[in-house]
Formats: structure tokens, C-alpha cells, sequence
């Protein structure tokens, strides 16, 4: 894959204490960063699209990829849950804390390179 974007994003979960929701939350805060259409920049169909999720979060055993991956609407995304992000706790000290989650998006397809 010949990597052509990188994109950023945070989601969080307020009050429910729900690591997907704070990625799917990420994962959508980055898309909506960006309006570039690679697929036609390129020739390539929307389909062709690779992207690679990189989402970061204290518990990553905690995140439901399946419901990750229905956020895109086409491309053939891959998504890896990492340790990071950010668990800040109630101020009270009770009830489940705040969840940040850290999003990295990369967008390429399988291209062959002009150098050879």
C-alpha cells in the first residue's frame, strides 16, 4: 500500500464508560476532518480504498472492532486497538470514568511507484 493520507481524530465517552463508542466517536471525528476524494484523484474506485485504523485507548480488550469497521461506508479498512489514550476518573471518585480515545487513519491504495 503507498500511504497518500494520514488523518487524526478523539472520541470520548462522557459518562457510559464505553471504549467503542469513544473509538467509533475517534474514527468519525477523523473521517469528517478530510473531503479529499483520493479514489478519483488516483483512477481508483472508492472500493479500492485501504485504510489502516490505528485507535488508542486504556483498555483495548474493551473495543468492539466489528462495530469500528461499520463505520465505513466502503474501502477495506483494517483496525488495531493499541494501549493509549486517556481514562479520566469522576471527580466524586465513583462511576465509570471518562474514556478519551486516540485515532490514526491511514488512507492509500496499491499503487506502483514512478521511481521504480
Amino acid at each position: 500500500m503507498t500511504r497518500l493520507l494520514v488523518e487524526f481524530g478523539m472520541g470520548t465517552s462522557l459518562r457510559r464508560g464505553d471504549y467503542t463508542q469513544a473509538a467509533v466517536r475517534g474514527v468519525k471525528d477523523a473521517l469528517w476532518h478530510n473531503s479529499i476524494n483520493l479514489a478519483e484523484l488516483f483512477g481508483f474506485e472508492k472500493t479500492d480504498m485501504q485504510i489502516r485504523v490505528d485507535i488508542g485507548v486504556q483498555q483495548p480488550d474493551q473495543v468492539d472492532v466489528e462495530e469500528v469497521l461499520k463505520v465505513f461506508p466502503y474501502g477495506a479498512a483494517t483496525v488495531t486497538v493499541h494501549h493509549g489514550g486517556l481514562d479520566i476518573a469522576r471527580p466524586e471518585g465513583e462511576g465509570n470514568p471518562t474514556i478519551m480515545a486516540n485515532v490514526a487513519l491511514t488512507v492509500g491504495f496499491d499503487m506502483e511507484r514512478a521511481d521504480g
